[in-house]
């Protein structure tokens, strides 16, 4: 299974738990719903208690006997271990049996889920002990491009204890640094904003100016990714000379869609958020193909992003007008995707390549 193929089919997966998460109720219904059906999709046998054994025992010290959800096998031996939640069930990791039974077995992996949200956990800080924070988290329903890389390491056919674990230390704490960076754009807390004043005012630092200081910090934190965003797409938008972007406001990009501009060659309407669209897939496409030789065509009902403008080697069409925003990608099987906004297409990047690949 390549890259592509595992994407669509963990799309499929994340619509599956979106339908269903409101009509699951108990952990054996989430374990027959929303996570069997996870690990299918990553190519194992979830029929064949030799491969995937259900209600491993676990002989944990004087509790002897106890039985973790799951055990994923190689050789006979457990190397993942699954423990699950009730879909309605917060996960908590100080709570989880996993730490018990991580240290009696071969295991080198721990899996929290309730089904949504999944928490892979591995033994970075300590031989045979599982670590408190997981190196990998994330919702079923709000994959990332950059969780699909790493499942992708998880399924069946690709797994190799020694590569993910190579991987997970450094994972695990840009994982962390990224957490706490987002949560200290949202609401930054005294010692943060103190650690910035620090290098910018010569001043007393006293909880009146820390006070004073936070909500500059915060919007300036906000302005600097906005900046970032809008750079990389005219940056794009520049190769070719288009108009250039400009986003000041979370609300702008919604705002623009009263203006218009004109294509004098197709003679249609081509909004901002086409072009916003069109920026964001050079960015994507990037790394393999010159942004030079992505065009795009405007048509009336969509808008059709192009290879060499070659109509032939159609990569993706977006229909941007409406609340129901989506993109038909053109694969095998002409993958349909919803989207909030042009940014989100970002989430389907690998899949992008895999159409581009087939035109360089």
């Amino acid at each position: 299974m390549g890259m592509e193929q595992f994407i669509n089919n963990m799309e499929l997966i994340s619509q599956r738990v979106e339908k269903l998460k409101g009509s699951v109720s108990t952990e054996e219904a989430t374990k027959t719903a929303l996570v069997l059906p996870f690990f299918s999709t990553l190519g194992y046998d979830v029929f064949n208690p030799l491969e995937f054994t259900p209600e491993f025992i676990a002989d944990v010290g004087i509790k002897k006997g106890e039985k973790v959800d799951y055990a994923i096998m190689e050789n006979n031996e457990p190397v993942i271990l699954i423990e699950c939640k009730s879909v309605n069930e917060q996960l908590t990791n100080h709570d989880s049996q996993l730490f018990r039974y991580f240290g009696t077995s071969t295991s080198k992996f721990g899996i929290l889920t309730n089904g949504i949200e999944y928490r892979f956990f591995t033994d970075l800080e300590e031989p045979n002990k599982m670590d408190s924070k997981p190196f990998l988290m994330f919702s079923i329903t709000d994959l990332k491009d950059a969780h699909l890389r790493e499942l992708f390491k998880f399924t069946k056919e690709n797994f190799n204890v020694q590569n993910i674990s190579s991987s997970a230390y450094e994972l695990k704490y840009v994982n962390l640094i990224r957490n706490y960076l987002n949560e200290q754009m949202e609401d930054p807390n005294e010692d943060f904003v103190k650690h910035i004043l620090n290098h910018v005012y010569e001043g007393v630092k006293t909880k009146a100016i820390i006070e004073r200081f936070t909500p500059t910090v915060k919007s300036t934190f906000n302005q600097m990714m906005k900046d970032k965003v809008t750079d990389k797409l005219n940056a794009a938008l520049n190769t070719t000379g288009e108009a250039k972007i400009k986003i000041s406001d979370k609300n702008d990009v919604e705002s623009l869609e009263s203006a218009k501009l004109k294509n004098d060659t197709l003679e249609v309407i081509t909004t901002p958020t086409e072009l916003e669209a069109y920026a964001v897939i050079k960015v994507s496409l990037m790394d393999i193909i010159s942004p030079e030789r992505i065009h795009y065509r405007d048509n009336q009902s969509y808008f059709n992003i192009l290879v060499d403008n070659n109509i032939r080697k159609w990569v993706v069409r977006a229909y941007l007008e409406g609340n129901n925003k989506k993109i038909v990608i053109n694969d095998e099987n002409k993958s349909t995707f919803s989207i909030e906004s042009p940014m989100d297409i970002v989430n389907y990047k690998e899949a992008l390549i895999g159409v581009v690949e087939k035109f360089v």
